[in-house]
């Protein structure tokens, strides 16, 4: 039935360069047809970026994208601008203005304009934030006293609150705790008109109509969810696999044969020349033409058949997906069991963080997990109330949740570099191609990398520090990333043979974590030992 649908957004041929002359999308052509989309990709393959220009945040250096209707967007970015309210994130800060003009007696026109039919906005929006758990959020708060993902359910309610015919989400479960992300996916199977969503979220992805990939700047659609389009894709490479493997192994037969075919044609030669030596010399002659006029044609007949040979080889080849893979090799920092690494403490208690243990924070959206993380790096205040803790160490490396101290205008290299003083130009750049930063993207201005290189270069200058942390505190690790760098990278941690203390809403990256010690903070500012 979907077939039968007009698409809601058609690209055609759009190609968008940065200002550095790099190109980020090459002649993509595709549609998105009403109904839920799932846009998956590996990180830096330009989703976000395809989103900007579908949204007319960006315009296409070429080509062409057509809508049926207004497109509303929320950026994987969202949570750095802290700078804004409750009703910025709502989008009703201008029709709120309009109402209290109107209450304090300014009837001008285009206050009644700005309303139009939403006179009862802040009632609506205070029940739609209710609704996903944001009762007590005043309309005139500040985002930067707000949690992650207080910020993007927030967001997410004024992207429906205004039912836009086309609506754009970039990862929008990041920083989302359970139960704020079983409130999204109701949101989400029941949203009305066109959705394109990019995310790593399985659970997301699996309640898409459509799944979407952006690879090597093509668009292909798959008629269901994610899980559907895996077990597709797996079968491809299976028998994409099987067909190279059958390839090689008639190139070789080829190759044999020609070798086989080069030892009759000498062997019939030699006999030749010493047939030839009791032969007159014009019948010789004959002879010797004719041998060779075979030969020749056997010897093309065989290239042939082998070139034949090789592009069947290459052809099954290039069905074959090669993804790279960061290679993450973490130094040891020499911590022993006995060392006491850090001390956590509530208004009952104190939990002592000792040797290579791998702690793991866990609670609700808003409960102060990720202020707590700030007021332990950074002495900050804690939380009225809440809990406390310091650092027994110096060597600590910190990930935070909001990647916001990276300088936008300047390279991934110039904002690297200061952290490893130690390493020339040459070998960090050879690390950066490590963690995938390679070739121009380590020298485009870093407000111009997708979400996941942004993570990366913060990664880099956790880990290429020298001395290495001893402790490396990651508040969210994984939002942004593929699956397969998501994969590298926990493979890569699970290794490192220093502390950890990480905050996340994925139960399958903290088991794959090692984690050997979980500790909840609850919404009165206590801390829990879980068993």
């Amino acid at each position: 039935m979907s077939s039968q649908l007009s698409p809601a957004v058609t690209l055609h041929n759009v190609t968008y360069e940065w200002p550095d002359g790099s190109v980020a999308l090459d002649s993509v052509s595709g549609t998105f047809l009403p109904g839920r989309t799932g846009l998956i990709g590996r990180n830096g393959s330009g989703k976000s970026t395809l989103l900007r220009l579908i949204a007319g945040e960006l315009s296409p250096t070429d080509g062409t994208i057509t809508r049926i209707g207004d497109v509303a967007y929320l950026p994987q970015t969202l949570t750095l601008n802290t700078a804004t309210t409750v009703a910025d994130l709502l989008g009703i800060t201008n029709t709120i203005a309009a109402l209290q003009a109107i209450e304090q007696g300014d009837v001008a026109e285009h206050h009644f304009d700005t309303i139009g039919d939403d006179w009862d906005i802040e009632t609506r929006a205070m029940e739609q934030l209710h609704s996903v758990g944001l009762s007590n959020i005043a309309l005139h708060r500040s985002t930067n006293t707000l949690s992650g993902g207080q910020v993007m359910i927030a967001a997410l309610t004024g992207l429906r609150l205004r039912t836009a015919p086309i609506t754009l989400l970039d990862e929008p479960t990041n920083n989302l705790d359970r139960s704020t992300r079983r409130h999204l996916y109701r949101y989400i199977e029941n949203w009305p008109g066109t959705l394109v969503v990019v995310s790593h979220d399985p659970a997301l992805l699996e309640i898409m109509g459509t799944t979407t990939e952006l690879r090597a700047g093509t668009l292909t659609t798959f008629g269901g969810p994610y899980s559907a389009w895996s077990d597709d894709l797996a079968a491809q490479q299976a028998a994409a696999e099987q067909a190279a493997r059958t390839a090689k192994n008639a190139l070789k037969v080829e190759k044999k044969q020609r070798i086989e075919a080069e030892t009759q044609l000498a062997r019939r030669a030699a006999q030749g020349r010493k047939a030839s030596t009791s032969m007159p010399p014009i019948i010789a002659g004959g002879f010797k033409r004719k041998a060779e006029a075979t030969a020749g044609a056997t010897r093309q007949l065989m290239d042939s058949r082998i070139a034949s040979a090789k592009m069947a080889v290459e052809a099954a080849q290039s069905l074959l997906r090669d993804d790279e893979a960061i290679h993450l090799t973490l130094p040891d920092p020499d911590v022993p069991r006995s060392r006491r690494i850090a001390q956590l403490h509530d208004a009952h208690q104190t939990i002592h963080v000792q040797g290579p243990e791998r702690v793991a924070l866990v609670g609700p959206n808003g409960v102060g997990k990720t202020r707590f993380l700030q007021h332990l790096v950074h002495r900050t205040e804690p939380m009225p109330g809440g809990a406390t803790g310091e650092l027994l160490i110096d060597r600590v490396g910190y990930l935070p949740q909001r990647l916001m101290a990276l300088e936008d205008n300047l390279s991934a290299l110039d904002n690297i570099a200061p952290y490893a003083p130690h390493m020339t130009v040459g070998e960090l750049r050879n690390q950066c191609a490590r963690l995938l930063l390679r070739g121009d993207t380590v020298l485009r201005p870093v407000g111009s990398l997708s979400g996941g290189e942004r993570f990366r270069v913060h990664l880099a200058r956790l880990l290429f520090a020298q001395p290495p942390a001893q402790l490396l505190i990651l508040d969210e690790p994984t939002n942004n990333l593929d699956m397969d760098t998501v994969t590298q990278l926990v493979d890569a941690l699970s290794e490192y043979r220093g502390a950890l203390l990480v905050v996340s809403h994925d139960d399958g990256v903290l088991d794959r974590l090692g984690i050997t010690m979980t500790v909840e903070m609850t919404s009165g500012g206590g801390l829990r030992v879980m068993q």
